[in-house]
């Protein structure tokens, strides 16, 4: 891994909101690249005055008044009231003037001159009015909008935002994000215009386009959808339906794929009228597609092994807000540095930005909404109402791979198994969704108790090796479905995968979702490299999600810290651990810093090799014991390039297929003279290193007392 460096070697580099300040007009960048309409719009951020039980003061737009960048910095409001001038362009004349959100939580009312323009509830999703009445191009008016925020957000759709009275699981939950927390702008729109643009290339051979507009003319509007990048695409003429609705299909005579490695994006034109009256917007998508086969993922219909990272997509003095555009974007790049090809965005529409850069640069996505946290039929249906926002919001993005529902329970009490309304609330998200989108696979409560879902992802956290191992083991066999999951500080209960007897226990995919583990930094470094490996030791599985990419708040088990700044991983490359082509080291390490004694004799080693790429390799394995603590990067030139030091050994050469891990390579070293580090590394047949780990060797106290895995060699 080539890290982003500063003047340190290996150290990522600092965002720009850790070191400079904000400009002037924060996030000033267009909201939705991916539904561009750049060429007439303004932006509405900065500086608003804010009305509190407070009192007066100017609040910085979009921050949210608990954060320091908002420039309020006040936790626990429950209302507040912002008020701005605001001036559509004199060149929007008699052209429909729409007023956009990206998110206010929870209930926005806005009025503009006095007069009520509408009402939104929901604190994640996107949403707009036409305030063409409202508002005349050229003249000056006040806009205001009244916010609630309750402190009581049981009942509310949201997610790690802390609560009084507390939740279940306050001690996970962080500082609330209240009131305007994502851009607010003005656009000028067709007197008819596409209110909703729907993209699907899942077919990998055309797009399909869904098509609603609002505005003068409903029924029989003409629209008119083409492909712009350079090349010649014959038009596509559509025509709404009484409802305004229109679909259709664009073929590609040459399509070409969205892939991680190829992420090639089409940009949509779609207008409707002529002249002024027109209306014109830039949707974007790709063609790809995303499949279950049996227990198996399959992406353009190459086997998919998912090696995620969870990201709560949150940083110090904005909360939920990137401080800007750089920060945003710089979270997928650290996550691809890393060795990630998936970013589970945890219960958070992440802005549309984020999306677009991950569809850019070619990171899948696993998408989720917030949850409440406490079971009742309003909660339920406050839950349910993000769904159909979530798809027409962000379905076009190819990126996203997996749709995500209720995670652990949340806002289901914990209890699916022992109460039929909480099995039937999931049940029914799950149907809303697919309903909707059956392009993708959907989880319908992440971490246990499945009901209806197209995987079956568990979360676990276990410290000590040897039971993560067994478990592990155990899981992947079917011999046991259950784990333990701690609800409280000193309650604990055996979470099963499945919530019901009647949901199959094969031939759905199985993953893992959430896991790690350690005190210290050293520590969660070490259990990246041991607890992956024995994810990646058992082929049935589908993936992984690792907890997390950066600390937040009081929660630092994130892989840098909350501002972005690398830790101490002992000389682990975490890219090393998340590779497409991983070592298995046949043991069951002791201790951070020292995974076994130091040998005192002749020591063979096994090791195996797990491969996810799409050819088969022949490979030799090499190792060499260094000074204790010396990391990969300080002997060698690249991560490509093989230590070339004095005593290092080789095996025979194995041949590693996709996707089977094969049987151990024994690795036969003499012993050090005392604590030591023993590198490990595999070479294709150019000679190119394609995985690494190591094994510290320390004096212990009390001896080993695990040694070699069960029947196989030490």
């Amino acid at each position: 891994m080539t890290l982003l460096t500063n003047t340190t070697p290996g150290h990522t580099t600092v965002p720009s909101f850790i070191d400079s300040a904000r400009a002037a007009v924060p996030r000033s960048e267009y909201p939705r690249p991916d539904l561009d309409r750049s060429a007439r719009w303004l932006c509405l951020n900065g500086e608003w005055d804010f009305t509190s039980i407070d009192g007066k003061a100017t609040i910085t737009v979009p921050f949210a008044w608990e954060t320091t960048d908002s420039g309020i910095g006040r936790t626990w409001l429950e209302s507040a009231t912002y008020r701005r001038r605001i001036t559509a362009p004199q060149d929007w004349d008699g052209s429909r003037i729409i007023l956009c959100f990206g998110a206010v939580w929870h209930r926005a009312t806005i009025s503009i001159d006095g007069d009520l323009v509408g009402e939104h509830v929901g604190g994640y999703t996107s949403f707009e009015f036409d305030v063409t009445d409202h508002l005349h191009a050229g003249r000056s008016a006040e806009l205001v909008v009244d916010v609630s925020a309750p402190a009581d957000k049981r009942a509310l759709v949201h997610g790690k935002q802390r609560s009084i009275p507390r939740d279940d699981y306050d001690g996970v939950s962080f500082t609330p994000t209240s009131g305007i927390w994502q851009s607010v702008w003005l656009e000028g729109r067709g007197r008819t215009y596409a209110h909703s643009v729907q993209l699907r290339g899942d077919s990998r051979t055309g797009i399909d386009v869904s098509v609603q507009v609002l505005g003068d003319v409903i029924a029989g509007s003409r629209i008119t959808a083409r492909v712009v990048d350079g090349r010649q695409y014959e038009a596509v003429e559509l025509t709404t339906d009484s409802d305004g609705r229109a679909s259709g299909r664009i073929e590609m005579a040459e399509p070409r794929i969205w892939t991680p490695t190829d992420p090639h994006l089409y940009r949509v034109e779609i207008t409707t009228a002529e002249g002024r009256e027109a209306d014109l917007v830039i949707a974007s998508t790709g063609l790809r597609s995303i499949e279950v086969r049996g227990e198996e993922l399959y992406l353009n219909d190459e086997r998919l092994y998912v090696r995620g990272v969870l990201d709560q997509g949150y940083w110090p003095t904005s909360g939920l807000t990137a401080p800007d555009d750089e920060s945003l974007r710089h979270d997928l790049t650290l996550a691809r540095e890393l060795g990630f090809n998936l970013v589970r965005k945890h219960l958070k529409f992440e802005e549309p930005r984020w999306l677009h850069a991950a569809d850019e640069m070619g990171m899948l996505v696993w998408a989720e909404p917030a949850c409440p946290s406490r079971h009742s039929d309003e909660a339920a249906a406050a839950f349910d109402a993000q769904i159909g926002p979530m798809v027409e919001r962000d379905g076009n993005h190819p990126s996203i791979v997996i749709w995500g529902l209720y995670n652990e329970e949340w806002g289901l009490d914990w209890d699916i198994p022992g109460s039929s309304s909480r099995a039937a609330a999931a049940v029914a998200a799950y149907d809303i969704l697919a309903a909707i989108d059956r392009t993708r696979p959907i989880v319908e409560n992440s971490g246990w108790s499945h009901v209806r879902s197209d995987l079956v992802d568990w979360h676990y956290y276990e410290p000590d090796p040897e039971t993560w191992a067994q478990s592990i083991a155990d899981l992947a066999s079917g011999k046991r479905h259950d784990f333990p999951v701690k609800l409280g500080p000193d309650f604990v209960v055996d979470k099963s995968l499945y919530g019901t007897a009647e949901f199959p226990r094969t031939g759905v995919p199985i993953l893992n979702s959430e896991f790690g583990e350690g005190f210290t930094s050293l520590e969660r470094a070490w259990h990246v490299r041991w607890q992956t490996q024995e994810l990646r030791r058992h082929d049935r599985f589908a993936g992984y999600v690792y907890t997390e990419l950066t600390d937040v708040e009081h929660e630092c088990a994130g892989l840098v810290d909350g501002d972005r700044r690398q830790k101490d991983w002992g000389g682990l490359d975490p890219a090393d651990s998340n590779a497409n082509t991983v070592l298995i080291v046949d043991l069951v390490p002791e201790r951070a810093g020292a995974d076994i004694p130091v040998p005192t004799g002749v020591t063979s080693i096994g090791v195996r090799v797990s491969h996810h790429a799409v050819t088969s390799v022949t490979a030799q394995l090499h190792a060499v014991w260094v000074a204790a603590g010396v990391p990969f990067r300080a002997v060698t030139r690249s991560p490509d390039s093989a230590p070339s030091l004095p005593g290092s050994v080789s095996s025979a050469h194995v041949v590693v297929n996709p996707f089977v891990v094969t049987e151990a390579v024994q690795i036969v070293v003499a012993p050090p003279e005392g604590p030591a580090r023993l590198l490990l590394w595999l070479t294709d047949n150019s000679g190119r290193v394609i995985a690494r780990t190591f094994i510290d060797a320390a004096e212990i106290e009390p001896p080993n007392r695990r040694g070699a895995r069960p029947g196989q060699a030490s």
